[in-house]
């Protein structure tokens, strides 16, 4: 695996990789675990060379705390991107991907997923995520682009900035990889202690609870007994909806046929985790 930390370098080695066929991308904050690596696999399999960048954004976080907190584990990360036979790293500095700081202003059109669930309780955040993405996409100018489905939210803004922005990329989403107690695989479960890492496994039978329990009709009252199990468990949760699958739009009633998924945020003790489940 060739590692650059300049973007001149590294464009000028994927110029070259171009020629060979396509480029697949991979962008993470590094902290890997398996999920990111299934995304590597996934790029590997559809792609003649495969990117992964780490570069923990400034531009994304509310908390200034939390980007401090933020699990670095670079050393690991490379062994493990070693190891799932990635091609190239992007490992650049805060200058490097913002020569102008990354406070200045950028606003992308992102409609109402900027208002609603992760919009909504951490504002400003899509913004900065898309201001990282679009600055990735623009200097790795990948075909195939690599999420998974457990930042759902944000898989949708990122499709989106794709078409606001017209840059030649496909976006694949994977599916979200769980932990053997069904917990979604994340690199803030390492700022989980054991006895929170114990707990937290109740998000995921929470969403398990309303993929078994949703009939036809109101989904209030399945939706406040899972806001009240998640805070009698410890947790502060953010939110707990149903929405439209295809554009997160909230469903208060269901007609039993419609795809939705269920999406949920919430605090456990000072680590925010986030899910979510495809109810058909």
């Amino acid at each position: 695996m060739v590692i650059f930390r300049k973007i001149p370098h590294l464009q000028r080695y994927l110029r070259k990789a171009r020629i060979a066929g396509s480029i697949g991308f991979v962008p993470t904050m590094g902290a890997l675990h398996n999920g990111h690596l299934q995304l590597i696999h996934a790029s590997r399999e559809e792609n003649n060379a495969t990117i992964a960048s780490i570069f923990v954004n400034p531009a994304q976080f509310n908390e200034p705390a939390d980007f401090q907190k933020y699990p670095i584990t670079i050393e690991q990360d490379i062994r493990l991107l070693e190891k799932q036979g990635c091609d190239l790293l992007f490992l650049p500095s805060v200058d490097e991907i913002y020569p102008n700081g990354f406070e200045q202003p950028e606003h992308y059109e992102l409609g109402v997923l900027d208002e609603i669930l992760e919009g909504a309780f951490r504002p400003g955040h899509f913004q900065g995520v898309c201001r990282v993405v679009n600055r990735l996409l623009k200097i790795t100018q990948p075909n195939n682009l690599y999420l998974g489905q457990k930042d759902y939210q944000q898989c949708m803004v990122i499709r989106r900035l794709v078409e606001l922005t017209g840059q030649q990329t496909s976006v694949r989403i994977c599916p979200t990889l769980r932990e053997k107690d069904g917990l979604a695989m994340s690199s803030r479960n390492m700022r989980l202690r054991p006895a929170e890492r114990e707990k937290a496994v109740l998000i995921y039978q929470m969403l398990m609870m309303a993929k078994t329990e949703i009939r036809p009709g109101s989904l209030l009252s399945l939706k406040h007994n899972i806001l009240d199990t998640l805070r009698h468990g410890g947790f502060r949760p953010d939110y707990f909806e149903f929405a439209a699958a295809e554009d997160l739009s909230p469903i208060d009633t269901w007609n039993g046929t419609d795809k939705i998924v269920a999406v949920t945020a919430a605090f456990l003790n000072e680590v925010r985790l986030i899910d979510n489940m495809i109810i058909t």
